[in-house]
């Protein structure tokens, strides 16, 4: 009999971490489900870099026009992402994801189908609430279905589905544009190519519908309906062991809830409450560092300073790349280190490196069209400033935001906080990539960066004192 004690401890403790490793997987999977809106995020903001110039030729538009085409399914994204908080506490988060993705799918039909710029543009819009829809909704539910401890690098999947969307999108419209010849020129069936740059988008777009109606709801949700029973079940798989507790703890919040709106935001004097604007001014600084001129223009950008289209694609791919390989990194270490030190130093590098490209683009002599020519050392300063910055921004600002967003807000205010920081999020989005076809043709690229330089700095000194760290805390406790 003594000889068999030993065996019944190592049996608890292997069945033990036998569960947790299930737990963690079924975690994860459903994690990366909801995740996929991300992808397609990042995908649908992405996809249009390699066809900005194709579409411009294609239906004579100027700078102005070519800036509204890029950006103003931007303005959708507010407005989906105004809404998605209350269609999500009020239909499941489920189905929200459900209507999202058939949006994405009508938008990147309809995109590639365009016969003229203002058609074009709704169809980017309808893809844009889509896309609003998706920011929110994939942040809270991870949020909401993650152990503490994995909650950080859980949270940063939505971001690096964002990246891998993005360099999926820079990499489809490589090989379309290289197959082509050109994305002016016919592809497939003689169909312009810049056209099948958008289709591109259908099979995932699919996949999201189809991935959304095999995970579970939200715990949070279902006990906010009364589908206790069904919360313990989704609880059990995700945590294991007694999950009575935690559906307690849930429900005392519910208790004190009721149906957000807008004016659970506000103070009893008047105005937003201060965490609400933490909130916004962490979306709004995000975008204003320029992040997505790299994404959205990066070809147009590099063809303007001498690059050919298929080399100004290569270093695009390239970019894509590194954003993926620095939010791996941000993933590993966010729940180690914490959200508020990786935006510092992230706050830092940018600053550093986007200071360095606008003096780069400043001070290079001009071509008879008024662009910045570089060459030798010039060149490379400028292509290795701009993938650092990527870099900076891919450890930090990138991936950690979307985590705050979806923890540093009360169950009470969480769907409502985290809708209309997105929304301005997406404003902020709207406003610097409609500006920068302006900026760049009437006072340069060391101008444009010079004003991203600024933001980044400010970011800085918002972090200092304003953001509170939130490693480690529960949701309950926020």
């Amino acid at each position: 009999m003594p000889l068999s004690t030993p065996f019944f401890p190592d049996k608890t403790m292997t069945s033990t971490t036998a569960r947790r490793k299930s737990n963690t997987f079924y975690v994860i999977l459903i994690a990366g489900a909801a995740a996929l809106g991300g992808f397609l995020f990042g995908f649908d903001t992405a996809v249009i870099n390699g066809a900005v110039v194709a579409i411009s030729k294609a239906f004579n538009i100027s700078s102005w026009v070519t800036g509204l085409a890029v950006s103003l399914a931007l303005l959708g994204s507010a407005v989906g992402a105004f809404f998605a908080g209350q269609i999500a506490d009020r239909y499941g988060r489920i189905k929200a994801m459900v209507v999202a993705s058939g949006l994405f799918t009508l938008s990147a039909i309809g995109s590639g189908l365009a016969f003229g710029i203002w058609d074009f543009i709704f169809w980017r819009l309808l893809g844009g609430i889509a896309i609003g829809v998706a920011s929110v909704i994939a942040p809270a539910y991870i949020a909401e279905c993650s152990p503490t401890h994995l909650r950080g690098r859980l949270g940063s999947l939505q971001q690096l589905a964002i990246v891998v969307g993005i360099f999926i999108a820079l990499l489809s419209d490589y090989f379309i544009a290289v197959s082509a010849g050109s994305a002016e020129k016919p592809f497939l069936f003689g169909i312009a190519a810049w056209r099948w740059m958008f289709w591109t988008a259908v099979p995932p777009a699919v996949l999201y519908g189809m991935a959304a109606l095999t995970i579970p709801e939200s715990p949070r949700y279902l006990v906010a309906q009364g589908r206790e029973p069904e919360a313990a079940n989704v609880l059990t798989k995700i945590l294991g062991g007694n999950v009575l507790e935690k559906i307690e703890e849930i429900r005392q919040t519910v208790m004190r809830e009721r149906e957000p709106k807008f004016s659970d935001l506000l103070r009893r004097s008047g105005g937003l409450l201060p965490i609400v604007w933490i909130g916004i001014g962490l979306s709004v600084l995000q975008q204003f560092v320029g992040i997505n001129v790299i994404f959205y223009y990066s070809s147009v950008l590099w063809r303007a300073v001498g690059f050919s289209e298929k080399d100004s694609l290569t270093i695009t791919v390239i970019t894509g790349a590194v954003n993926i390989m620095t939010t791996l990194i941000a993933i590993a270490f966010v729940d180690k280190f914490g959200r508020k030190p990786l935006l510092i130093l992230g706050s830092i590098g940018m600053t550093l490196t986007l200071g360095t490209m606008a003096t780069v683009f400043g001070t290079a002599p001009v071509d008879a069209a008024g662009n910045p020519t570089l060459t030798g050392s010039a060149g490379m300063a400028a292509l290795f400033a701009a993938n650092l910055y990527v870099f900076c921004f891919g450890f930090s600002w990138g991936p950690v935001t979307w985590v705050l967003l979806g923890e540093m807000f009360n169950n009470k205010i969480r769907a409502a906080a985290l809708s209309v920081a997105a929304s301005m999020q997406w404003v902020a989005n709207f406003v610097v990539s409609t500006t920068f076809p302006p900026i760049l043709q009437y006072f340069g690229l060391g101008s444009a960066y010079g004003l991203y330089t600024i933001a980044a700095a400010i970011s800085f000194f918002f972090v200092l004192f304003f953001i509170k760290e939130t490693k480690g805390i529960e949701l309950e406790d926020m």
